[in-house]
């Protein structure tokens, strides 16, 4: 593959590619969309593209996508109906960055507030929460994932005198449950809380939610102060990637004047990649809004079809509203390993991203027929035939 290389380790690059290659094409249980083709972006790759310091400032390093990146958080800030004329955010190196940049903000606000997540949180955010040295609740999910806003009205009740941040999830990792806003925001009013902080993950969900109908409630309309998504889940992105939006008010109580880089320190990292925003950028604009909700549309389609198959071959399958996560029973690890399911506490699930069709579907229900192991069907399962030898 590379002429300066021994070759033997062009043997190894090979190997690689080939095992990268096979391992993608048999993969439903992580939410990340495969269906990007970025070969126009390929000359991108010969340079040291960098936006280090904050996306709305210039810098003394000029080998930046800013102006593409500004359009991206502008694309979100606008879908996420984030206050005109008060909203700022960046690209991440992820939703776990996204995450911790909010309640940073958060923190520098409410120094002494108490955080409430409930417990289908991510495990990311209680290592956030240490990082920032966070107190911090946590509140019981439902039995789909949601959290459970009575007891999350009862532990407000009893530490009514701290500062409030509420980790609000748009889309739980197994079950892919929302947190709705806009109850949470009530529960605050009602109970007369007035120093309160928002934060709404949106990891996957949050990507799409606004073209859903009933809209939830996710975004700053309904009460948020922040939100992150990441942007190699729904979007598709060959690099890790996301972004975070936040009220530029509360961003400026961070803001500092760097002379060295000629810019101002808004953001978690330094040096901050400037590749991923181009991605986003030229997939934002190849699709549009009309094309980000067919993908969304679709995916929705196949999630459907996922659990009424499942179903029909007598496997417990279910899923959240409007969710293109499909929940069953854990089956056998061969078939764990080789559709890379994610398992917990006894359940997987597939994710119908865009790329997902319904053959890939089928060809996962014929695995799950002929290997029953582990799985919970609701009728008495025929014994698995068995074979001679040749």
């Amino acid at each position: 593959m590379t002429s300066n290389l021994s070759s033997g380790d062009n043997k190894r690059l090979s190997d690689l590619y080939e095992k990268i290659q096979d391992r993608t094409r048999l993969f439903l249980g992580y939410p990340v969309s495969k269906d990007f083709d970025y070969t126009d972006l390929l000359p991108f790759l010969q340079y040291p593209i960098n936006n280090l310091g904050d996306p709305f400032t210039a810098s003394t390093y000029a080998v930046d996508t800013r102006e593409m990146e500004r359009e991206v958080i502008e694309f979100f800030a606008n879908l996420f109906r984030a206050p005109t004329d008060n909203w700022w955010g960046y690209v991440t190196n992820g939703g776990s960055e996204g995450n911790l940049y909010g309640l940073y903000l958060a923190r520098e606000l409410y120094p002494k507030a108490m955080v409430y997540y409930s417990d289908a949180t991510h495990y990311s955010v209680q290592k956030n929460l240490l990082l920032l040295n966070m107190p911090n609740i946590a509140i019981r999910s439902q039995e789909n994932g949601e959290m459970d806003y009575e007891d999350l009205h009862n532990s407000l009740l009893m530490n009514r005198h701290l500062p409030v941040v509420i980790f609000a999830n748009i889309g739980t990792t197994m079950t892919e449950a929302k947190d709705d806003v806009k109850k949470i925001k009530g529960i605050l009013r009602n109970l007369a809380i007035k120093n309160h902080y928002i934060h709404a993950d949106g990891a996957l969900s949050g990507s799409y939610s606004a073209f859903i109908e009933p809209r939830p409630a996710f975004d700053f309309a309904d009460g948020a102060d922040s939100m992150a998504i990441s942007g190699h889940k729904f979007l598709g992105s060959p690099i890790p990637c996301g972004l975070v939006i936040v009220k530029k008010t509360n961003r400026d109580r961070i803001a500092r004047s760097i002379d060295y880089i000629g810019s101002v320190d808004t953001t978690i990292t330094g040096s901050r990649n400037g590749h991923t925003p181009l991605f986003l950028w030229y997939t934002l604009k190849k699709l549009g809004l009309q094309g980000l909700k067919e993908r969304a549309l679709h995916s929705l389609s196949v999630a459907a079809y996922a659990e009424a198959q499942l179903k029909s071959v007598g496997i417990e399958a279910w899923s959240n509203p409007n969710a293109i996560t499909v929940v069953f029973p854990a089956p056998s690890k061969w078939i764990c390993q080789k559709w890379q399911l994610a398992s917990e506490n006894g359940l997987s699930h597939v994710i119908c991203m865009p790329n997902v069709d319904r053959s890939q579907i089928d060809d996962l229900i014929a695995d799950l027929v002929s290997n029953p192991e582990g799985i919970n069907y609701s009728f008495q399962q025929q014994p698995a035939p068995t074979f001679t030898p040749l």
